[in-house]
């Protein structure tokens, strides 16, 4: 077992209750997850090519189960919160606030990224979780210098109903926002991981109270993981 294999359970662990909803998982070792999520404890989950066909089969060459193209999302999925997207991140602020579009002041930034992109319409549509690959005082600031997914005071101000920053996932361990008035908590640490390690590498105070250890993969998952992913791509993109 590796870190890699944790973080996949870890994302897995996202969709848990989900039921029958779209999910996007954004990035590799999101993909897994929510692959083996789909083969073990959320057989419901609807998962999308990205494209046009929902899959039925998520190990080997997948079965086209259904079709949903982009347009059949936007109008009818999305506007109702039934879609549980998870997200890369640059910035994370300790409200959930989310920037993936520019690092430096905004008139004149000192690097561009991908803009703000989907953010606002999923975190105001539906449930939104995050995965970030490398835990650092670089993604976790005090505060975000562009808002592209919102946070929880924001979304409070705006009313939107179907707000629900869930869960940030990192190489380091699990965060969510169910500390007071929704300020980051951290939920887990990755077996071999201690609590100082994160708060260390956090660049905001964090709620360390109750911090339990990730749940490892069984033996079961394991297998699975081994052949959804046999060139063991997950471990360059999870650090130890």
């Amino acid at each position: 077992m590796t870190r890699a294999d944790v973080a996949v359970v870890a994302c897995a662990e996202l969709f848990r209750g989900d039921g029958e909803i779209l999910i996007s998982p954004m990035g590799y070792v999101p993909a897994l997850g929510a692959r083996l999520a789909r083969l073990t404890f959320e057989p419901d989950l609807l998962l999308s090519d990205g494209e046009a066909y929902l899959l039925e089969s998520p190990v080997g060459k997948p079965v086209i189960e259904g079709w949903q193209p982009f347009r059949k999302v936007l109008d009818t999925v999305v506007p109702h919160g039934k879609r549980h997207v998870v997200m890369g991140a640059n910035q994370v602020d300790r409200h959930g606030n989310q920037n993936i579009s520019a690092i430096g002041d905004h008139e004149k930034p000192k690097k561009q990224l991908l803009g703000v992109r989907g953010g606002p319409g999923n975190t105001a549509n539906h449930r939104t979780s995050y995965w970030v690959p490398r835990h650092s005082t670089r993604v976790f600031v005090d505060h975000v210098d562009v808002v592209s997914g919102v946070g929880y005071p924001r979304a409070r101000e705006a009313g939107l109903r179907y707000h629900d920053v869930h869960r940030v996932v990192t190489n380091l361990g699990v965060l969510d926002f169910g500390g007071p008035d929704h300020a980051a908590r951290l939920v887990s640490t990755h077996p071999g991981v201690t609590v100082g390690e994160v708060v260390a590498a956090t660049g905001f105070p964090l709620v360390t109270e109750g911090v339990t250890v990730s749940r490892e993969p069984t033996a079961e998952e394991l297998e699975l993981i081994a052949e959804l992913d046999p060139k063991s791509l997950r471990e360059k993109e999870v650090p130890e």
